[in-house]
């Protein structure tokens, strides 16, 4: 199954600009190489409300689920997943 770039990049446009930058930047970079499993973590984080979302990537707080975690240190170091 694709990833459908398209519709992520859609849902990466937020209430807040610093959020659009660090998700669209995430998609385009990490984007292409994403698995079904990954995508499918990135479109969860992307349900979330920005506060939330907004403290996780200032580093205020941390998902409690690993994987997630490990997803918002990707987003924040610029790094591909």
């Amino acid at each position: 199954m694709a990833v459908n770039l398209s519709r992520l990049r859609w849902r990466c446009r937020r209430g807040m600009r610093e959020l659009d930058t660090l998700l669209t930047g995430f998609l385009e970079e990490a984007g292409p190489t994403l698995s079904a499993d990954e995508a499918a973590r990135f479109e969860a984080l992307l349900e979330l409300q920005d506060p939330l979302l907004y403290g996780w990537m200032l580093g205020r707080d941390q998902p409690d689920d690993p994987d997630m975690a490990a997803l918002v240190e990707q987003i924040r170091g610029g790094r591909a997943a």
